[in-house]
């Protein structure tokens, strides 16, 4: 008769793991395992690296012996499967995985989605040892998405990120005549809850505690008789940046659902392109190879819907 009862498990760190916190190390390794229950299982002292306590902020290390005590997860109902997932690459090798995101698509799981495409990456790859989602793209926006494979790569490419070594362009469909001598929206945003229980920004003042300097070059790409096609280059990568700021130069972006001309995005879904998305795609990367040094540029073409919305 075979036993379900969970055991004590001795788990050795490898180079996916190596140089992770302690309770992010616990918490991969604890699917289902809800915050609090890791950090009390830390806090009993039952959890041991190398046969001796330690704390939450421990850093594990290559070959470390981690001793994770038996857990009983509690009784729920099970959540949704994952479907496995591969999406269009762009670049990838040893270190770095680069996809052309769908709109539509969550990135990661949370806020009323199980599942995300690093989820659906992890199911489709049972073999990696290290998938990691370098930075992140709204569910509406399509295009180019970094993820990591190894955790070298994921602390280089985001310490490029914050230092703004890399080059991130959008391209934007903006409603109207967007005027060419506005080549930089540098204005405060402040994130906020809104009734609703949804995250959203809102222009800030410059002397607003809350409120972060935020910063968009932007570049007329082409116009049509209703829109201008932007290149918008970010220098800040806040939430919602892009669609904030362009909505607040009073060219908010094609359909976007949260910040957006509802009455014309409605039409423009209703009609014969039934255009029915946000017309936000990460277009362009420039980027140091995190193990080469090699200078990386790499773009995604506009998705079909986009390009024929230009022309139709």
């Amino acid at each position: 008769m075979g036993t379900d009862k969970p055991s004590v498990r001795r788990v050795v760190v490898d180079d996916g793991s190596a140089g992770q916190r302690l309770d992010n190390f616990l918490l991969r390794e604890l699917k289902g395992v809800p915050k609090t229950h890791v950090y009390r299982l830390i806090r009993s002292g039952e959890v041991r690296v190398n046969k001796g306590r330690a704390q939450a902020d421990t850093r594990v290390e290559l070959g470390d012996e981690v001793r994770i005590p038996p857990v009983r997860l509690p009784e729920k109902a099970a959540a949704p499967e994952v479907p496995a997932r591969e999406f269009p690459v762009v670049f990838e090798d040893e270190h770095l995985l680069v996809i052309d995101k769908p709109a539509g698509v969550a990135v990661h799981g949370g806020s009323g989605v199980s599942y995300g495409v690093i989820e659906a990456l992890r199911r489709a790859r049972p073999t990696a040892k290290f998938l990691e989602l370098v930075h992140r793209l709204d569910k509406e926006t399509s295009g180019l998405l970094m993820i990591a494979k190894k955790r070298s790569a994921l602390v280089n490419l985001q310490d490029q990120l914050r230092d703004r070594e890399t080059g991130k362009t959008y391209a934007a469909l903006v409603w109207g005549d967007w005027p060419d001598k506005l080549k930089v929206v540098d204005v405060p945003l402040v994130k906020f809850v809104g009734s609703d229980g949804e995250r959203w920004v809102r222009p800030g003042k410059p002397d607003e505690a809350q409120a972060k300097r935020s910063i968009s070059l932007v570049k007329v790409a082409q116009r049509t008789p209703r829109f201008s096609l932007l290149d918008v280059t970010i220098k800040t990568g806040r939430t919602h940046q892009i669609r904030v700021h362009l909505q607040q130069a009073g060219h908010p972006i094609v359909g976007d659902p949260k910040y957006g001309d509802f009455e014309r995005n409605r039409e423009l879904a209703r009609g014969a392109l039934k255009f029915d998305r946000m017309f936000l795609h990460a277009r362009r990367l420039r980027f140091t190879h995190p193990a080469t040094g090699a200078e990386m540029t790499l773009e995604a073409p506009l998705p079909p819907d986009c390009a024929k919305l230009m022309n139709p």
